[in-house]
């Protein structure tokens, strides 16, 4: 796949999350565990405005936040932490495909930003879209969009 990697401003988004930390192996299971403890935390809490899923990796060690996007900050509890993606510009691609490819993507986007004297800032995002059916039969149009914070 060919990837189109943008250069965007982006603004501060509001998110719920559980923190993990995971092995580069573990995360084809981490993740979309994390995501369902989630998304039964904001069912259980009656949380409004839940939008996406998103995975959050906060170092080279890959300690994360897993979440969903909310449409304003709320009060949660338990496991379920507040947080935010941060504002400011960002290299973003979108990944059409299985998750086991997303590494493709990451390549693409640090390849760019090395190309075009980009530096980044360490944090980088996925997020994921909201899972449909035809993707059980075509798994070539699930949709990730990828994202660097730059410096």
């Amino acid at each position: 796949m060919e990837y189109v990697v943008r250069i965007e401003q982006q603004g501060s988004i509001p998110l719920a999350v559980a923190r993990r930390r995971a092995s580069l192996a573990e995360l084809s299971r981490v993740i979309p565990e994390a995501c369902g403890t989630v998304w039964n935390l904001i069912k259980a809490q009656q949380i409004p405005g839940a939008g996406r899923h998103v995975a959050v990796y906060l170092d080279d060690q890959i300690n994360l936040e897993v979440g969903v996007e909310l449409a304003g900050p709320v009060a949660v509890s338990g496991e379920l932490v507040s947080s935010q993606l941060p504002a400011g510009n960002v290299a973003t691609t979108t990944h059409f495909g299985p998750y086991q490819l997303l590494g493709n993507a990451h390549a693409a986007i640090v390849d760019r930003c090395h190309a075009d004297g980009h530096t980044m800032a360490g944090l980088n995002w996925e997020l994921y879209g909201h899972w449909i059916d035809e993707w059980n039969h075509n798994p070539a149009k699930i949709r990730t969009d990828v994202y660097y914070l730059l410096k």
